[in-house]
């Protein structure tokens, strides 16, 4: 069905009003023009606006950086500069390039709008094969159309293949003089060394927050819209150093919020905690009050928030309080607003450097737990909770000061008992309630003290219970019965004489404890020579001994009881018997009797004697006062407890 020409037109001007009415993202809006429009990258306008003034343009340049830092914008700025034809008046001589470009030539709208014929804008992931270097080889003889110069802008040019590469080599080092070249990359490491000796680099860096914050300002006043400084200083925070971030989060937040920007509403928006929440979080960690940091967790996720992005922005506030605490004039190092400057500082006041130091330190190594965490919520739950239930830290100063006090005392009891006066020492204490089988032996030599003799001052206390006599490896005195008497035996110094009539035991059944007495100073004989055996025959049960036999029993499952049937064992306990009574008994040994279950052995009876000796050492340790010393001074406590010989 053919249309009249008049709904044609009407048709094409609807078309045309509504591309021209089209809306344009605020980050290509507002893009730089000149290089003094450039934020946060000086350097680089400074740099290439000399060279410019001084004639010195060299044919290559590589700007590399993180994302939305102005590198393409940077170069377009150039092309600009270099074509500019705003200072040619008709009939005068070509001045040429400017380094403030006049934005209103035919060169610096065309660049602006990207329709100029000889400044080419190359995508290096599209344009990376050796053809495509080849074609645009071919075309560099030839001069520009209109401008100045003929200048190629590739754009994410480590995308180049190896072969590419390799083409552009000589094309780079040597290119006709009307021809420039300007790259761009993100990961300027994926470059050839090769072409980083062809072409200057400029590294572009990442914006501070602050410049960040204050060119939001001025484009939101002049889009005529009214912010809160909270939501401006959330935008620079997450836009990471980036420019072109933050306008974009500021076109997301302006579709939601309209001509009037909210710190709570922006927060929202954007998934992120807002600083005030940060620093509740904050001063619940410095507190120590865990059920706060709980309690603001539980706001965030029920909001929705981002628990990884809770962590990472937490983490560099409390860098911030590191910084706030150390600093005299942080703000230099703060890329903070100055309210928020003085929030932070207030918080690093409430504590002491060490402890916001460990809390960083805490906190960063549980980052990685809570972004990696299928759970990041109760991943940053349990890290603030461990931080917040952190002991206080004892300085070093007053741990020192203890330590010099204890000092003084120790010496003044030292003293005290160089003058006579009571002051026993740790050692003699644990050595009192120690039985003497745990003594050390004696070399042989005199006979030892008669015994009518008094025993002497280091002496134990004679143990009145009903315990048996244990092993009297170190006494020097006759073995002892529990009534006090000498034991039927004499010393074994003696060893060599004939025994008399009185010395031998006789089978009474009341003298069970001189039986055992005797029992002793043969297992005493037998140690001198063979140990071992000792430590089998140890735990027998002694059902008897006599001068015609020794019976001995093992209960039944006893690990003892094999070892004791060897032929050696037998062989050594005779000679020890031989030694002891003078002549050699039968020995009977039973390996599974069953009146042995119950029955006492000598090792039973030392560790009860061992047992008893470390109770009686403790308790006297605990009186001592160099360790009362110790624990009113130090906070500290008794460990463990070990006796000389044991």
């Amino acid at each position: 069905m053919a249309r009249s020409p008049a709904k044609l037109e009407a048709r094409r001007a609807i078309c045309y009003r509504t591309h021209v009415m089209s809306y344009v993202v605020l980050a290509r809006k507002w893009r730089p023009m000149r290089f003094e429009d450039l934020v946060g990258q000086d350097h680089v306008a400074k740099t290439l606006e000399n060279a410019i003034k001084s004639n010195r343009v060299a044919h290559a340049f590589l700007f590399t950086g993180v994302r939305g830092v102005g590198k393409t914008t940077s170069a377009r700025i150039l092309a600009k500069a270099l074509n500019c034809m705003g200072a040619v008046k008709e009939g005068e001589p070509d001045p040429g390039p400017t380094w403030q470009p006049c934005l209103e030539c035919r060169a610096c709208k065309e660049i602006a709008a990207g329709t100029d014929v000889d400044v080419r804008e190359i995508d290096g992931a599209s344009y990376n094969g050796v053809d495509e270097v080849r074609k645009l080889q071919e075309q560099l003889p030839y001069r520009p159309a209109h401008d100045r110069y003929k200048i190629f802008i590739v754009d994410e040019v480590h995308m180049l293949s190896q072969s590419a590469w390799n083409a552009f080599l000589k094309t780079l080092e040597e290119p006709p003089p009307h021809v420039k070249f300007i790259f761009a990359t993100t990961e300027v490491h994926k470059v050839p060394i090769t072409i980083l000796s062809r072409v200057q680099r400029f590294d572009f860096k990442l914006i501070p927050s602050q410049l960040i914050a204050t060119r939001l300002r001025e484009v939101l006043q002049a889009e005529g819209i009214a912010a809160e400084d909270s939501a401006i200083q959330i935008l620079a925070r997450e836009a990471a150093g980036s420019m072109r971030d933050a306008m974009s989060l500021l076109d997301q937040v302006i579709a939601w919020g309209g001509a009037q920007l909210a710190g709570d509403d922006v927060a929202r928006v954007l998934g992120v905690a807002s600083r005030q929440v940060l620093h509740d979080i904050s001063g619940a960690l410095v507190a120590g009050d865990a059920e706060r940091c709980l309690s603001v967790v539980s706001h965030l996720a029920e909001q929705g928030f981002d628990m990884s992005h809770v962590a990472r922005d937490l983490l560099a506030l409390l860098r911030d309080l590191v910084v706030a605490k150390v600093c005299s004039e942080p703000k230099a190092l703060l890329d903070l607003a100055d309210e928020e400057v003085a929030d932070v500082i207030g918080l690093a006041g409430k504590t002491d450097t060490d402890d916001l130091l460990r809390l960083h330190q805490g906190f960063s190594a549980n980052f990685d737990d809570v972004v990696r965490s299928a759970a990041p919520r109760a991943a940053l739950e349990m890290a603030l909770v461990r931080l917040a239930r952190r002991p206080p830290l004892l300085p070093i100063d007053d741990l020192v000061g203890r330590l010099q006090t204890l000092e003084r005392r120790l010496a003044g009891a030292a003293r005290s008992a160089g003058a006579g006066q009571p002051g026993p020492a740790p050692q003699a204490m644990t050595d009192r309630g120690r039985p003497r089988a745990r003594e050390p032996r004696p070399e042989r030599g005199p006979r030892g003290p008669e015994p009518g003799d008094e025993p002497p001052a280091e002496a134990p206390p004679r143990d009145e219970s009903p315990v048996p006599p244990t092993r009297a490896r170190a006494s020097t005195a006759p073995p002892q019965t529990p009534h006090g008497e000498a034991a039927v035996n004499g010393p074994r110094e003696q060893k060599t004489s004939e025994p008399t009539p009185e010395q031998a035991v006789e089978p009474d059944a009341d003298s069970a404890s001189a039986a055992l007495t005797t029992w002793v100073q043969v297992l005493d004989a037998l140690a001198e020579s063979h140990p071992e055996h000792t430590a089998v025959l140890e735990h027998a049960a002694l059902l008897g001994v006599s001068e015609r036999e020794l019976h001995l029993g093992y209960e039944p499952g006893s690990v003892f009881a094999q070892p004791a049937s060897e032929k050696a064992l037998r062989e050594a306990l005779a000679q020890a018997l031989t030694r002891v009574l003078g002549r050699t008994p039968h020995i009977h040994i039973e390996l599974e009797c069953k009146a042995a279950a119950g029955t006492d052995t000598v090792a039973a009876a030392q560790e009860r004697a061992r047992q008893e000796a470390v109770r009686k050492a403790l308790a006297a340790a605990r009186r001592h006062p160099a360790v009362v010393s110790a624990i009113e001074i130090l906070g500290a406590r008794i460990k463990d407890l070990k006796l000389t010989g044991a």
